[in-house]
């Protein structure tokens, strides 16, 4: 069973530093597990590691989408465990760094999702109330959750049934919500109020360093903020600014707050979601992660 270590934790918190450091030490490479830092041109409002960090350690699922591209929870996963295998079969330490939640535990634990595009035309002749009933033979538990007039739901519920010949509810029963790999997830964490005072640092950085021109040359590209990149904090706050009902020291108030509300949320999901360990200390964390590499070695 393939190593897996991942450092989590709130954002601000230290994680891309730390992550480099144990990529360096362990001889690792990082899998970034953040859902904006995927995107090309969104820098700076999503911490994305430098140029300098980046040289420092081989970073992966990097600006690999256009700002305009849509991204699901699905495709990370699928792209994360085929980063998983490939940095194992080089007998390299696969180390996920991030704070997308979700993410990061549909790559490590056994979560089944199904593919948007599974849909096809076999049943366009039918009617909803045709397919309602074809639904109805395979898979009854589907139609507590979807509704007579919801054809797409209809037809996606029995094509996912064709496929794996069971149906939606009983796949989703059989998930053990387990790890499938021998992993390691660190939390990095701080004192609470330490924790904000390093989000509005990091927030009055990020303006100092371009974040509104940066979003301002992403929506000259045609970029809006009706795009799923643009939904992050620390982009989606600038849409009241850009139409002039905010001014830019209330947006960056904003993007302050919304963050710290974001690290609430990223607490809450790790510490409910995850089979985890806190450390504030670094070193003791390392010595975590020395005994998990070194355990039944003799």
């Amino acid at each position: 069973m393939e190593k897996v270590l991942a450092i989590v934790g709130p954002t601000a918190v230290g994680k891309t530093g730390f992550g480099i450091q144990l990529a360096r030490r362990y001889d690792g490479e990082i899998i970034s597990g953040d859902s904006i830092q995927i995107y090309r041109g969104l820098d700076i409002g999503s911490a994305k590691p430098t140029k300098d960090e980046l040289s420092q350690a081989v970073h992966h699922l990097i600006d690999i989408r256009d700002p305009k591209g849509r991204y699901s929870v699905k495709q990370f996963q699928d792209l994360a465990r085929r980063c998983i295998r490939e940095i194992s079969e080089k007998g390299k330490l696969p180390i996920i760094v991030g704070g997308t939640g979700l993410y990061i535990k549909a790559a490590l634990y056994d979560y089944v999702f199904f593919d948007e595009k599974e849909e096809d035309n076999q049943y366009e002749d039918y009617t909803n109330q045709e397919l309602y009933v074809l639904l109805q033979e395979k898979d009854p538990a589907a139609l507590e959750k979807i509704h007579i007039n919801n054809r797409k739901r209809l037809i996606r519920a029995l094509n996912i049934y064709e496929k794996h010949q069971k149906g939606i509810s009983e796949i989703k029963a059989e998930q053990e919500h387990r790890p499938i790999y021998d992993c390691l997830v660190i939390g990095l964490t701080c004192e609470r109020q330490e924790l904000y005072h390093r989000i509005d640092e990091r927030v009055d950085r990020m303006i100092e360093e371009g974040l509104l021109q940066e979003i301002q040359s992403l929506l000259k590209q045609g970029v809006s903020f009706d795009d799923q990149c643009m939904q992050a904090i620390g982009y989606k706050e600038f849409k009241a600014y850009s139409e002039g009902n905010m001014t830019l020291d209330e947006c960056i108030a904003e993007v302050k707050k919304d963050s710290r509300n974001f690290a609430k949320r990223q607490y809450t999901f790790f510490k409910n979601q995850l089979e985890m360990q806190w450390f504030e200390d670094k070193e003791l964390a390392i010595e975590t992660i020395d005994r998990w590499l070194n355990k039944g070695k003799s």
